[in-house]
């Protein structure tokens, strides 16, 4: 004689079983995952191989942190000023380009800076000011209006390059610099040519 417990434990073990069958139905084969993790770590080596080639190019220091791509020295701007110069506007062709060209999908936020010499306020509003300019050049390089944001820091003393400069010696503090939150997948239109800068 079979005990109602030994059936109901039998039942419930094959429902379980039959549960388990059925969430198993839409998993990711471990080659199709191993594959997608392959193309993005090449994507993101190819941009950063890029990324390195423009900073070769232009002395722009191109950092990495938090899987986030970062290219300082990008434009710098007189004191109390937001006007873009034409000095800058070669690297910043060069990097809408690559961006263009292999990663259209990328997301970009342009980061706005100043030194500290005037209000914290008024600082904050000429950091935006400065990476709006630069933003609104690369959107008019090509680049999507909807990938491309702008923020400021101001002169926020955590992002300062020489801590409390003004003037000539503070021109480092007045900048942009551009940060790749999000690559994408590659774009090229043809596969077998790579963007250089």
């Amino acid at each position: 004689m079979v005990s109602t417990g030994l059936i109901r434990n039998t039942g419930f073990a094959v429902a379980l079983g039959a549960v388990a069958l059925t969430g198993c139905s839409k998993y990711i084969k471990r080659d199709e995952f191993d594959a997608t993790i392959a193309e993005l770590r090449a994507t993101d080596q190819k941009l950063q191989s890029q990324l390195d080639a423009l900073s070769a190019k232009h002395d722009a220091l191109v950092t990495q942190l938090a899987g986030r791509t970062r290219v300082d020295t990008a434009a710098h701007f007189a004191t109390n000023d937001a006007t873009l110069s034409e000095q800058d506007k070669p690297l910043l062709d060069d990097f809408a380009r690559v961006i263009r060209d292999s990663h259209s999908q990328a997301v970009i936020t342009v980061e706005g800076f100043a030194d500290p010499s005037g209000s914290a306020a008024h600082n904050r509003r000429l950091g935006l000011h400065r990476a709006q300019a630069v933003r609104d050049y690369l959107v008019g390089s090509g680049l999507g209006d909807a990938q491309v944001r702008a923020v400021s820091y101001g002169e926020d003393k955590n992002r300062q390059v020489h801590a409390g400069a003004v003037g000539e010696a503070g021109q480092a503090n007045r900048r942009v610099s551009l940060v790749v939150d999000y690559a994408g997948p590659r774009s090229d239109a043809q596969p077998q040519q790579t963007a250089s800068l």
